[in-house]
């Protein structure tokens, strides 16, 4: 049985299109369909090249990335099994949005850290 969503909006707290929203603004999505963007990646090497991610975390997202059907997961029959990842063509329709954001975060961190510590020096102590 297929679900249709006629005029979603997120700013409804019970849309569905929350989850999307939810999935791709996560951090550790976005770094995911960032590796994933150009070639299909194994998943010791997704763990390896993101830093930070816990084996637990990479994990759970591949698998809700799955299920949103934005990755696929392929076994290749050899000894020992190797798994692929890579972008499906729902997945590959974020590469775009997902690698300006990165792009903007990448041009605009020295701001972001400068305004951070303006804020910061104007708060008093423990407030």
């Amino acid at each position: 049985m297929e679900t249709r969503i006629t005029n979603g909006n997120v700013y409804k707290k019970a849309c569905p299109t929350r989850l999307a929203l939810d999935r791709i603004a996560d951090k550790w999505t976005t770094l995911i369909i960032g590796m994933l963007e150009n070639r299909p990646r194994r998943f010791s090497e997704l763990k390896r090249e993101i830093e930070g991610i816990s084996q637990k975390m990479l994990t759970q997202t591949l698998r809700d990335l799955e299920r949103d059907g934005l990755v696929t997961r392929t076994v290749y029959a050899q000894v020992p099994p190797r798994v692929e990842y890579q972008l499906t063509p729902l997945g590959q329709t974020l590469r775009e949005p997902i690698a300006a954001i990165r792009h903007w975060a990448e041009v605009n961190i020295n701001d972001i850290v400068r305004a951070q510590s303006v804020y910061d020096a104007q708060r008093p102590e423990g407030s």
